[in-house]
């Protein structure tokens, strides 16, 4: 059987299960075997800076952190499906692949 693995990731969590959510109710609806979302391990992207620009003075530092959420979902390949599931609108920020496995 065919299956369809959607992969989502986005820096802000809220984004990726408001469409995790919506994909879902589409599954519901059309009544598609769906495996997820599985949650794969966040991402941290860590930057570490110094707060002063000419090097003199307090050596003190500023940290940022961007963490990248990631989201997988397989569902049985249903081409009613598929396409509800392509009209989901995607909010910006969030990078979304859909791909057909054997």
């Amino acid at each position: 059987m065919q299956k369809a693995r959607i992969k989502l990731a986005s820096a802000e969590i809220d984004k990726i299960n408001q469409i995790c959510d919506s994909i879902l109710e589409v599954c519901k609806k059309t009544k598609t075997k769906v495996y997820g979302p599985i949650p794969l391990p966040t991402k941290k992207m860590k930057i570490t800076t110094r707060k002063s620009p000419d090097g003199e003075g307090k050596a003190s530092f500023e940290r940022y952190q961007m963490r990248v959420h990631k989201r997988l979902i397989d569902l049985g390949v249903d081409e009613r499906a598929l396409r509800l599931v392509m009209r989901v609108p995607i909010p910006d920020g969030v990078n979304i692949s859909i791909e057909i496995l054997e």
